[in-house]
């Protein structure tokens, strides 16, 4: 007779220490008319696996007040079974209430393209050592409870290395399909902050991708080469700006982190969630997003970066129409020459300047933008004004540019300016 807390160490002379249940119930099957079994007892049995016969036992119906340990989190317990075991099978006691042993129900939750949420719905507040998993077909693994912090931390890393390891293998089926020019080169599930009328802070899943030339914006992972054009937001690359704002809010460690990185923090923002980032776009608009892990947020400023860059190499210059005085003039960024201004009737080149000659620059805020350069004769600087539609856009445009004319030159240059990964190499 089998007790809870026994496990099966032999099934007929063979050992099965180390094989999975399939496999042992599979053995077991096919040992034949008699089996021989040898088993030890590990441990007592968890309270929510003991239940006294006769007592109600979770029900499916959520009214009836019956509740347990994994009542919550959706895996519920069978209470069709009716096979009894004494409670301790080392010293079982005839006056004590025998017990009911009941199956869990299992879950399969299928992992690619699922995400993970710490949080409870609606709000900033942490579930304590717990979280949830929820796979693209809508099915959850409901809140799963651990005993301690570590615990929950290990598990929550585990499941994220599997999701991110699958969500790496559907990118390069994607890219299979796609031109060299049009590669995924990061997507995964992040956070995003909405403010409402209310100024009530509300979060919700969307799913980030870089690809080719642009970034996108989803409210579900794109499964077909159809669905990246039902993206709800596109933009160029070239023209947003990656901005990290919060990585690790433990009450103990902030100010130090802080202190050590020299990180600013924007004390408007009410919400209390680690791991943050913005994306800022044209028309002083933004997205403001938040992770579950700080590797994660290392993994989103490296690959904005990368992306980024390889944008700015495969475009090589972008042109903006823009005005001075009731002139129309064309204003062009290119990644070899820097920064050229010419007449867009004419075409005569009215000045150039290499990016080294940037000095400096000043906006309104709204269309207007004084670049200062310096004269490599005179050493003087001279200051070009000039107005723009999208002023915003061409900002971050020579933002990319800068930044990856640094990055042609001294790559280390980049790595070392990374916060997050340097705060992660700290710790």
């Amino acid at each position: 007779m089998l007790f809870i807390g026994d496990a099966i160490i032999q099934v007929n002379g063979i050992n099965v220490e180390s094989a999975t249940h399939e496999e042992v119930v599979h053995l077991l099957r096919n040992a034949g008319d008699e089996v021989t079994i040898t088993v030890q007892y590990l441990r007592e049995a968890p309270s929510f696996l003991k239940l006294p016969l006769g007592s109600p036992g979770p029900s499916s119906d959520h009214s009836s007040g019956a509740s347990s340990p994994l009542f919550d989190s959706g895996l519920h317990l069978n209470g069709n079974s009716t096979n009894t075991a004494p409670s301790s099978p080392s010293s079982p006691i005839a006056n004590e209430p025998k017990y009911e042993k009941r199956w869990l129900d299992t879950l399969s939750v299928p992992l690619s393209m699922a995400r993970i949420s710490r949080y409870k719905a609606g709000t900033d507040k942490l579930r304590s050592n717990a979280f949830e998993v929820l796979a693209l077909d809508g099915v959850s693994t409901g809140i799963l409870q651990f005993y301690t912090a570590q615990e929950s931390a290990d598990w929550l890393r585990a499941i994220s290395t599997n999701i991110s390891d699958l969500t790496l293998q559907n990118m390069k089926m994607a890219n299979k399909c796609c031109s060299p020019s049009d590669q995924v080169i990061h997507m995964g599930w992040v956070n995003e902050r909405l403010d409402g009328t209310d100024s009530s802070q509300l979060y919700k899943f969307k799913f980030l991708a870089l690809k080719g030339s642009s970034f996108y914006i989803f409210s579900t992972p794109p499964v077909s080469t159809l669905d990246w054009v039902r993206a709800e937001k596109i933009y160029n690359l070239c023209e947003v700006l990656f901005k990290i704002h919060k990585l690790w809010l433990a009450d103990d460690c902030w100010l130090q982190a802080n202190l050590y990185l020299g990180i600013h923090q924007d004390f408007d923002l009410e919400d209390q969630r680690p791991y943050c980032f913005s994306v800022m776009v044209g028309h002083g608009k933004s997205h403001y997003f938040n992770v579950e892990l700080g590797s994660e947020l290392a993994v989103w400023e490296k690959s904005f970066q990368r992306a980024i860059f390889l944008e700015v190499q495969r475009t090589g210059s972008k042109t903006y129409m823009c005005s001075w005085q009731g002139d129309t003039l064309c204003f062009t960024v290119d990644f070899a020459l820097g920064f050229t201004c010419f007449d867009s009737k004419t075409k005569n080149v009215l000045w150039r300047f290499k990016f080294s000659q940037l000095k400096g620059s000043s906006d309104d805020g709204k269309t207007r933008v004084k670049l200062l350069f310096q004269n490599l004769d005179t050493k003087q600087i001279e200051t070009k004004e000039l107005e723009f539609q999208d002023l915003t856009a061409v900002l971050h445009c020579i933002h990319s540019f800068i930044a990856a004319k640094v990055a042609s030159v001294d790559p280390v240059f980049i790595d070392s300016q990374s916060i997050a990964r340097k705060y992660m190499y700290s710790n």
